[in-house]
């Protein structure tokens, strides 16, 4: 019999972490857990008794004896961890609030992932990572690391690239998403369908065949632009052109609205922002009402209203991917794991998001195959921001910074770009300390942001 198995959550006071406990409440019989370590920050130390408290409470209203422990002890948590789950923002909901509105503010895309937003993520992300790694190979050498910290593709890269930690897995709710809307729009169930994922996180395509073999891809691309088409419900929907998805004979995730339809999803942002704010302002009004609910002491289920926050799903990702591990399953799933060769265009060790069989050895890429021009093109481009984006991170290096942000498709080039990456390096300055020279000289050549909230939120401490 295998013995019972400890659980470490870095990031547990997150508003997700009821989903999470749902997700192994759900495969206790399979996965015999006796304690889960729920961990953050001074800063989110009262979400994360609130949250904490609801997790236990779960747990006692199962026949199951699980203890829930939380802390701000990372290496306390961490000690002995058979598995290491990380959901956790560096500078909570007001560090997203500023990658969001800084480049609204210059008629550039603000998103978290994607974009300033999401290399202003990894900045931030990367060197935390980096610790995270170092206790782990003191503390829990043999532990799987299962990431769905954002950019989930950049920092899973960083992981096992550059911190030498393979065992670990990157995932994302935007694949499961696709899975269990689309079969619905051509009559089909996901269990008649077969899917093959392939491409960068943020940024893959898939394939589709139904259970004779037959392609169904095309099918599914002329329900595309449904409401219930696949994509998830925090991207808006600018039409995809057919023809050119036709052409490909490929369905890309919804994030490449992005990509394939920028001016409309740039001027679809900034309505939204001027009327009434971003995206993560939004989601922290959500954020804030869920953890009223999550004070009701007689409450000891996951809420209905968890599903408003838009990475629905991941919890049930990273549960379903440790139970594979775990129960050697050898199940399909897409996640961010290491090529090897799956997508010939990119380097063998480079990170791609990919259909997988996950066992007790992790996850074995399913090949893809040659790419067409087309993507192959995207993707390199998309790869070596994502690289760019490390170095920086990693070096503190402004140039390289700036290599980043030249290269990504979705910023603008020149002067404005400069602009955005000296203001967000000067508003993040806390979480920074690597840019901490060139933040130093941007701050007396008077470079601050005008805008009031973000100004509002630096006056407070955030």
């Amino acid at each position: 019999m295998k013995k019972a198995i400890k659980i470490a959550t870095i990031g547990g006071g997150s508003s997700y972490t009821p989903e999470l406990i749902e997700g192994f409440i759900k495969r206790y019989k399979e996965l015999p857990i006796s304690e889960i370590w729920l961990v953050d920050v001074e800063d989110g130390k009262e979400k994360l008794e609130i949250v904490g408290r609801l997790a236990q409470r779960m747990w006692d209203a199962t026949p199951y004896n699980v203890k829930v422990i939380t802390t701000l002890n990372r290496k306390e948590a961490l000690k002995d961890a058979d598995f290491v789950t990380t959901q956790f923002r560096v500078g909570l909901l007001d560090a997203r609030i500023k990658d969001e509105r800084i480049p609204l503010l210059h008629r550039m895309l603000g998103q978290e992932t994607n974009g300033a937003g999401g290399m202003f993520k990894a900045f931030r992300t990367i060197p935390v990572m980096k610790e995270i790694v170092e206790d782990m190979k003191e503390l829990c050498p043999d532990a799987w690391l299962i990431n769905f910290t954002n950019p989930s593709g950049i920092i899973t890269e960083a992981v096992i690239k550059h911190f030498g930690w393979k065992k670990c897995i990157g995932l994302c709710n935007v694949p499961v998403i696709a899975m269990m809307n689309e079969p619905k729009v051509i009559g089909k169930q996901v269990s008649e369908l077969n899917y093959q994922f392939a491409g960068l996180n943020h940024f893959h395509w898939h394939k589709v065949f139904d259970e004779d073999g037959i392609e169904v891809t095309g099918q599914l691309i002329d329900h595309i632009n449904e409401k219930n088409g696949g994509t998830p419900a925090n991207i808006y929907l600018a039409e995809f052109s057919l023809e050119l998805l036709h052409s490909m004979n490929l369905l890309p995730c919804g994030y490449h609205r992005y990509y394939y339809s920028e001016k409309e999803m740039l001027e679809h942002s900034i309505e939204e922002f001027e009327k009434g704010g971003t995206r993560a302002e939004q989601m922290k009004e959500v954020e804030a009402s869920l953890f009223e609910i999550y004070k009701n002491p007689n409450l000891n289920v996951k809420p209905e209203e968890l599903q408003k926050r838009g990475g629905a799903y991941y919890s049930e990702a990273a549960c379903e991917c440790i139970s594979a591990i775990y129960n050697n399953k050898g199940i399909h799933m897409v996640v961010s794991t290491q090529n090897n060769g799956a997508i010939p265009c990119l380097n063998s060790d480079s990170i791609i998001e990919i259909s997988c069989l996950i066992s007790a050895k992790g996850a074995t890429p399913i090949a893809w195959g040659k790419m067409g021009a087309f993507e192959k093109g995207h993707l390199q481009i998309m790869k070596a921001m994502e690289e760019c984006t490390i170095s920086a991170a990693l070096l503190g290096d402004y140039g390289v910074a700036l290599q980043a942000f030249t290269i990504n498709p979705l910023i603008q080039k020149g002067g404005e770009a400069k602009k955005v990456l000296d203001e967000l390096l000067v508003v993040h300055e806390k979480y920074l300390p690597q840019f901490k020279e060139k933040i130093s000289e941007l701050k007396k050549r008077g470079v601050e942001s005008k805008d009031s909230i973000v100004a509002d939120l630096m006056k407070n401490g955030h």
